[in-house]
Parts: C-alpha cells; structure tokens; sequence
C-alpha cells in the first residue's frame, strides 16, 4: 500500500496532464492555475465519475474564477484581524492561527484563494513561534483552532512539536484544528499520527465533507481512527451551486456523516470570496435546505446555516421564520407551518444579564 506521501507526491498540478485524461481543451485551465494553483492528489481524483460531476467542480479550475467581477479578495478582513502574521484574533477568547500554506487538494471554493499554495502564504518556524508567543502573551485566549493550508499535512515531529508547545500554555483549554485530510487525502491519518494527536486532549477535529461521494471506505475508516481515539468530530459544509446546493444531496450528506461518527456543525454561505461567485447561492436557497432538514430528519444531522459576515464581523447564525412574535404570548411555527403559542416568563433584568456575561468572560 502506498503511503500517504507517495500519493500526494503523484499529485496532478500541471492541467494538462489532467485535461488529457478527460479529453478536454487544457488551455482555460492553464490561464486559470496560473493565478489560483492547481493540485488533485491521486486519491481524490479517483473520486470524480465525470467531467462537471460535484467532485470535479471542488478540484479542477474553472474559467469562471477569472470572470468574478463581485467578490473580494479578503472577504473576512483576517489580514486587518492579524495582530501577528498568520494568527486572526477576531473573537475575545479563541484566535485562528495558521500553521500550513499548503493542502492535499487545493479546493476551487477556498476562503484563502489568495494565497494558499502561493508565496504569499509565507509560513516558517519563525511565524510559528510568534503566534505561540502571542498566544502565551494573552491570558483571555482559552481555544486555538490551527488551520492554513492544512495542519495535518505537517510532518508527525512538526505537529507533535507544535500541539507540545500550545499545550504548554496554562490558560489555553481547548486545541482545534480544521482540516480536509479525512475527505481529500484519508491515508494521512496513520495510526502514529494518531497516537500524537491523543496526548493533547481535549482537542477536536472539524473536517470539511461537502458531498456524499466523499464519504468512502477510506474516509470512514479515517474517521473511525480518530473517533476511536477519543478525538470528536464536526463538519463545516460549504454551500455550493452544482455540489449540494439541493436538499436531497445535503439531507443524505448529513445523515451519512452521523453513521461514520461526525457531527454536522455547520454549514457555510458561501464567502464573497474572488474567484468563486459562480459557487455562490442565494441565501433564500439555504434557507430551504435548512427548512427541509428540520424535523424530518434527526436534530443531530441540522447544521448551524450560518454567514461568516464580510468585513470580520464573525458567524452570524440563519433560521427559517419559526419564531413569529415575541412578547407575553410567543407564537411559534413548526417544520409543518402549524401554529403554536408558549407562554412566556418574565426576562432577566439587566444586572442579572450582565452578572452572567460577567461570569462568562471570567
């Protein structure tokens, strides 16, 4: 069996070796990778049934992310959010620190377009070491969630190193990390990788499955390891025209991710991110998607809708209109569109409201 470095290594980044497999005319995509870079490893090029399939659309460039005339290039303000390179401190007591400038498979739909896989994602040990600093250096921070590029393509000694020295720090509670190995490159979680990431509970895992075809066998048992080790797990979907934006595709990818032990988290509106308009839907659209998951389906498998809101204003949850008036008499409508009526409490004053933000905060 191939190891996970020999298939990443087999990875296809010049488009026309891609463009002679499916017969197609290499020259939209060569223009298109050469400002967002190309690279479908082996395994996750396996996955795609045809050309325009929802496998295809994630991985292979589109003439279209040159056209987009609407989005922005940092469409969530992280560079103005980074007090140092490559660590966003956008909410009080969690920060986004960057440990990777590269990814198994570089999606078309990526948040930071700009510059994974480019030279301006500049990661060295120096950088590393200066957000474990800053971190160290602010006590209100309890949660890192390490991202990039993709954490877990780091080297086993080099993330070990890493998750040693944030756990290192006194007032840092929970470890995250956000990665898309168990769906685009599943050989990488090994049984060693695992063992080092046990030492440092309590850590999770958010991955990032967009489609049904991206559960396979190789997947699960992914999956199945780090579940096993006492690792929980959580999947942030983006919602995209022509990959999941249907409420049949998105309620099946749901209750499948349940059945290999993850949990659905969120899923994401599209970021106005440059290059990837074409992906994007109306919010009215994921608005059904939530309104057909609700009740007919366990809660466990509804995801939080939410908007990462432009300009760094972080998540701001979506609900279809259930609550129709507040007051004495709430009137509330079901996932059937009946009426009920709950009668209220009467509200907490405001020094019990800020008694409680207070104990929150400290």
């Amino acid at each position: 069996m191939e190891t996970w470095q020999k298939i990443l290594q087999y990875s296809l980044t010049d488009p026309a070796a891609l463009a002679a497999r499916f017969n197609i005319d290499p020259a939209p995509l060569h223009e298109v990778a050469e400002r967002y870079p190309m690279r479908i490893n082996p395994y996750y090029l396996s996955l795609i049934q045809q050309v325009g399939d929802p496998i295809w659309k994630q991985a292979v460039p589109d003439a279209m992310e040159l056209q987009d005339q609407v989005c922005h290039v940092d469409p969530l303000n992280e560079e103005n959010q980074s007090p140092v390179p490559n660590l966003v401190h956008r909410y009080p007591d969690r920060v986004l620190f960057m440990i990777s400038s590269t990814c198994a498979m570089y999606c078309r739909f990526c948040t930071r377009k700009r510059k994974v896989g480019c030279a301006e994602m500049a990661i060295s040990e120096e950088s590393i070491s200066a957000g474990i600093a800053y971190i160290r250096e602010h006590a209100e921070i309890r949660d890192v969630i390490l991202s990039g590029g993709d954490p877990l393509l780091l080297s086993d000694e080099k993330l070990d190193s890493i998750l040693s020295r944030l756990r290192a720090i006194s007032h840092l509670e929970i470890i995250r990390i956000g990665t898309r190995i168990p769906v685009v490159l599943p050989q990488r979680i090994t049984t060693s990788l695992v063992r080092i990431l046990k030492r440092y509970h309590p850590l999770y895992i958010n991955t990032h499955f967009n489609h049904p075809a991206e559960i396979t066998e190789q997947s699960a048992k992914a999956c199945a390891r780090l579940a096993n080790a006492g690792i929980p797990l959580g999947n942030q979907t983006v919602l995209m025209r022509g990959v999941n934006a249907d409420p049949l595709v998105m309620g099946r990818l749901m209750q499948r991710l349940l059945a290999i032990r993850v949990r659905p988290y969120y899923i994401y509106q599209a970021d106005q991110v440059q290059g990837t308009d074409h992906f994007r839907t109306s919010v009215e659209e994921g608005l059904e998607i939530i309104r057909a998951l609700r009740g007919y389906t366990s809660g466990m498998a509804v995801p939080t809708y939410v908007i990462d809101a432009p300009g760094g204003g972080g998540k701001i949850p979506l609900l279809p209109d259930y609550l129709q008036q507040l007051g004495s008499d709430v009137v509330l409508k079901n996932y059937l569109g009946d009426t009920y009526h709950y009668t209220n409490a009467e509200p907490a004053g405001p020094a019990d409201a800020l008694v409680w933000q207070l104990d929150l905060a400290g």
